[in-house]
């Protein structure tokens, strides 16, 4: 009886699609080829960023031309870690700076950390690696007293005194960097429907991403009920009739470096990244909860390690000033 036959006969012996599809457990003896694939699936259902997914993969690619991609994952112990380690550093031949340093020992952690949480190893053999920080300048945030000049410039350019038209363009960007801590793309990116005021006293902004493979940036974030009657305004005199803003990123630069300058606040204190900051330290000084700052921020956990120290060390510093 051909094969054929046996599977009309015995429907039981014919392959299932699902069982085709579905990818063999990782155990201790798989390659680190094999574990890697399936850790960059992980790392792109937890949300990491693409340039984490991007960083972490090639980190351990890196390990694997030192071991042999081919090496069993459940053969790599600590010595073969630090080995490693100190390769990259004293024998390859290749610079290795403190920052990517202390990335690839970060990767090395949440690689066998993965794999050690799903059972795939008994012991976490990076475990007793040590973790080197490289420490970086804290970001020229604006504190709150700068803040409010900024908002006193807004408003009064809202009004237009001093012989200016009337704009509110200035407050409505201010405001919503401050309320959302949106990077300068996300911004761009905003249409007029990805604002839901059905209900006035919660209105709320949907970060859209174009490209599929950046979908799980996607969040919902909150906007103050007074902000719409900003967007009413800016809405009359612009009239947009594609993006929120009809301007280039460089305009929109530009409107925040004039306030700060009106402000008379330095140099940059008003830009896109350190407003984006402004807004964490709002939140964190708020008692926001941590992890709905970094959803907020669309961070990934990995990346919210860092940025939630920065925070914790501006927050101290700014207190600082004013003692």
């Amino acid at each position: 009886m051909d094969n054929s036959a046996q599977r009309e006969l015995f429907p039981d012996l014919s392959p299932r699609a699902d069982d085709e599809r579905k990818p063999a457990p990782l155990t201790r003896n798989a390659s680190l080829q094999a574990a890697l694939g399936t850790f960059e699936k992980h790392m792109q259902d937890e949300g990491f960023s693409l340039n984490t997914v991007k960083a972490f993969a090639s980190d351990i690619r890196l390990l694997g031309r030192y071991l042999g991609i081919g090496t069993p994952v459940g053969e790599i112990g600590t010595k073969n870690l630090t080995d490693f380690l100190y390769w990259l550093t004293d024998e390859r031949g290749v610079p290795c700076s403190p920052k990517s340093y202390a990335r690839r020992v970060t990767a090395l952690k949440v690689f066998f950390g993965w794999l050690h949480d799903t059972g795939v190893l008994a012991q976490d053999p990076s475990a007793a690696v040590i973790q080197q920080s490289v420490s970086s300048p804290l970001p020229n945030a604006p504190t709150p007293i700068d803040i409010d000049r900024a908002l006193a410039v807004v408003e009064a350019r809202r009004a237009g005194a001093d012989a200016h038209r009337p704009d509110a363009r200035p407050t409505l960007l201010l405001n919503l960097l401050l309320q959302t801590g949106i990077k300068k793309g996300e911004a761009m990116a905003i249409v007029p429907n990805h604002i839901d005021d059905s209900d006035a006293g919660k209105p709320v902004l949907y970060v859209r991403y174009a490209n599929p493979r950046l979908r799980y940036k996607e969040r919902k974030l909150p906007l103050e009920p007074a902000w719409l009657t900003v967007l009413d305004e800016y809405m009359q005199q612009y009239r947009p009739s594609d993006t929120l803003f009809t301007c280039t990123a460089r305009n929109l630069e530009y409107v925040l470096r004039d306030i700060a300058e009106e402000a008379d606040l330095p140099a940059g204190a008003l830009s896109f990244e350190n407003l984006r900051w402004a807004s964490a330290m709002r939140d964190w000084q708020a008692g926001v909860e941590q992890d709905d700052i970094r959803q907020k921020l669309g961070l990934s956990k990995i990346a919210w390690r860092e940025t939630k120290s920065k925070l914790q060390k501006l927050i101290d510093h700014q207190a600082s000033l004013t003692a």
